[in-house]
């Protein structure tokens, strides 16, 4: 299929970042990979690897690092933002300092802010002034960088409250090996895509305990009803969570060791406490603020989350994990169908 060329700066050398730089210089684009480690840029630049994210992996040359965010954003008019959920604002008031003309940003992290409640599209309207933000656009869906820059298959939704600027994005990125969809539910696609962390986190712990493959199944699907649940409330649609950013992103995020989120939670059932985790990891775990959000989130708007508390619990109130499943399991009864209906209900009133 026929693309057009472009220039794009993709803010984040992240592994995530790295994977997204070379899906766009497959598609023939002129790509500008910034990062703020100068020794990682100059490995970009001087021996085409970055070995600390993706160390078997050999970048194209037409991917270019870059150290100085002012150079690196020179005549660029779409620009993919790949830092953590807690870097966004001050890396998108450092763009809005810089930049002269609109450009179109494309967030490709997953998080809720704690406190504000605003999803990452959002707070980087928050953040820039609407002279120079022409549309933001997510980028969400099952995808582990260390498959996408092995060129293996991977589908992924984009979604904006512009879908036109959606639908350019798609064409920017798609490819053979990169199928892109698009989503007219953004609200739902940045809920699905950060609270399936959570969850994958949950999933990680029943692993470390040695629960098997029942205890992860009923954390999935259950743990998809509460993620619908609270999207529904926030305006989503339910249909979005039977999707790629829905079930697909719980799939592959609660089932394989790529997930630092899983390998997070996998460490706190082995027993090791949240500061001894977050100190191996050496990457952000989202799951963990983005649990603090959602669980502020359920109490706004009333809505049950019982794997969100109890995982409160464990990472914030030193709750033992095997405790916390174990008030899981404790509950009341309750009727499998009720989430069903109302999710069906919902769907057919819209």
């Amino acid at each position: 299929m026929e693309q057009r060329v472009e220039r794009v700066a993709v803010v984040g050398a992240g592994s995530w970042g790295t994977a997204l730089a070379m899906v766009l210089a497959d598609n023939g684009h002129e790509v500008r990979l910034w990062g703020h480690n100068l020794y990682q840029i100059n490995e970009i630049n001087e021996n085409h690897t970055n070995k600390k994210y993706l160390p078997e992996i050999i970048l194209p040359e037409s991917i270019t690092g870059f150290y100085d965010l002012k150079e690196a954003l020179l005549d660029v008019h779409t620009i993919i933002l790949a830092v953590p959920t807690k870097a966004i604002r001050e890396v998108t008031s450092k763009i809005d300092s810089i930049i002269e003309q609109p450009v179109t940003i494309v967030h490709v992290s997953k998080g809720v802010e704690p406190d504000t409640l605003l999803r990452i599209s959002e707070m980087i309207e928050q953040e820039m002034s609407p002279l120079h933000l022409g549309s933001v656009v997510v980028l969400s869906g099952p995808s582990h960088a260390e498959e996408v820059s092995l060129r293996h298959p991977t589908t992924v939704t984009v979604s904006s409250k512009n879908m036109e600027a959606a639908e350019g994005i798609q064409d920017l990125f798609i490819n053979n090996n990169f199928r892109v969809y698009t989503n007219p539910d953004i609200v739902g696609v940045e809920i699905g895509g950060a609270l399936k962390n959570i969850i994958a986190l949950a999933a990680g712990i029943t692993d470390g305990l040695g629960y098997g493959d029942n205890a992860k199944a009923a954390l999935i699907t259950r743990g998809l009803a509460e993620i619908a649940r609270l999207g529904m409330k926030m305006g989503a649609s339910p249909l979005t969570f039977s999707g790629l950013t829905g079930i697909g992103d719980l799939i592959v995020t609660c089932t394989s060791v790529h997930s630092r989120n899983w390998r997070a939670g996998h460490m706190l059932g082995k027993g090791h406490n949240l500061q001894e985790v977050l100190d191996n990891m050496g990457m952000v775990v989202e799951g963990v603020r983005t649990t603090k959000a959602a669980k502020q989130l359920a109490e706004k708007y009333d809505v049950s989350m019982p794997i969100t508390d109890v995982l409160y619990e464990v990472l914030f109130n030193d709750v033992n994990a095997k405790d916390a499943v174990d008030l899981l399991m404790a509950r009341g009864k309750k009727n499998e169908m009720e989430d069903l209906t109302n999710v069906l209900e919902s769907g057919i009133s819209e």
